[in-house]
């Protein structure tokens, strides 16, 4: 495994998001999302860690895709948006180097 970059983030309203990240070639390896957000249910986080291994490190593509799989699977996010874990990773991209 790659060196893991990592970021914090703090969404409007206080809310802290956390990632540590692994990438490759552009794209994301491993993603570690952690955080004081809610996620319903609960065991989505670790689903939605491991669809994001192989999306490509672009906050507008991360973005989306989040949202359509939080939309697909009937999950509730509060506290944060789809948006903010995606500036979140890209924050741990932009560390790279």
């Amino acid at each position: 495994m790659g060196r893991l970059q990592k970021s914090e983030y703090k969404v409007a309203g206080g809310k802290l998001l956390r990632v540590q990240l692994s990438e490759k070639d552009g794209r994301i390896r491993q993603v570690k999302i952690t955080g004081d957000f809610f996620l319903h249910p609960e065991t989505f986080i670790e689903s939605m860690e491991e669809d994001l291994a192989g999306q490509p490190l672009d906050e507008k593509k991360i973005a989306t895709f989040l949202r359509s799989s939080l939309e697909l699977r009937g999950a509730v996010l509060l506290g944060a948006s789809p948006e903010d874990f995606a500036r979140c990773i890209m924050m741990a991209a932009e560390k790279h180097g």
